[in-house]
């Protein structure tokens, strides 16, 4: 082969290298707007979740406050044990939703692990491609 040819044959390896490059950082992009769209998505359900949480236990507060007020006023086991009863169960589900929420909404949880795995893998596969 003559030193044109082999010029010639270095710079299309090079433009395609450069074309491959280009459209795997675009798809990277494209992975990424995706996951993080996904990432905020859960967020945003778990903000949900601690806002019904929160209302839930702002409920099970007044309930309990009434629970408590009847169950001084009649010191019976009438319908201030029951109401005693509903504020509990009303409670223990506004801190499941609680932690549901706030364990959703986590830093940890919003990071685009794929992408970043992707991006770790691509880069090991160009510099063996460079060798």
């Amino acid at each position: 082969m003559t030193n044109n040819q082999e010029s010639r044959g270095l710079a299309t390896l090079v433009s395609d290298l450069a074309q491959q490059v280009t459209a795997l950082l675009q798809t990277e992009s494209r992975l990424l707007r995706a996951e993080m769209s996904e990432k905020i998505s859960k967020a945003g359900a778990g903000a949900a979740e601690v806002l019904a949480g929160a209302i839930c236990l702002l409920a099970a507060l007044m309930v309990l406050l009434q629970a408590l007020v009847i169950a001084l006023a009649s010191a019976g086991l009438g319908a201030g044990w029951s109401s005693l009863l509903v504020g509990i169960v009303v409670a223990a589900l506004g801190i499941i939703l609680l932690r549901s929420g706030t364990k959703s909404m986590a830093p940890s949880e919003l990071t685009p692990d794929r992408t970043q795995d992707q991006l770790k893998r691509d880069a090991r596969v160009i510099k063996d491609q460079m060798r």
